[in-house]
């Protein structure tokens, strides 16, 4: 079975306590569904139209796994907690095997 990633990039933070309190309760619902944290901050450098934007990589043993963090309660929570707090691009992508 592949791999799979989900990618956040941020568009905008519009509140920094938002995205602090998300932050806080984001990480711990990822590790608790099985994802690993692979990169996240602002790109070393930009091609063709990238953005310099904060983006969010992590890895997850399937799709269904990366899905299933992402709905749970606890992952919920979090979401509520940031609010309108970001405009964030989430995705989730099968890894090539």
């Amino acid at each position: 079975m592949a791999k799979a990633y989900w990618i956040s990039a941020y568009r905008k933070i519009n509140d920094a306590d938002k995205l602090a309190a998300y932050a806080k309760l984001a990480g711990p619902a990822i590790a608790a569904g099985g994802g690993k944290f692979l990169a996240r901050g602002l790109p070393a450098k930009t091609y063709e139209a990238g953005l310099s934007e904060r983006t969010v990589l992590i890895e997850f043993e399937s799709v269904a796994a990366a899905t299933a963090a992402h709905d749970s309660p606890a992952y919920k929570a979090a979401l509520a907690a940031l609010g309108d707090g970001a405009e964030r691009d989430m995705r989730i992508v099968e890894g090539a095997d």
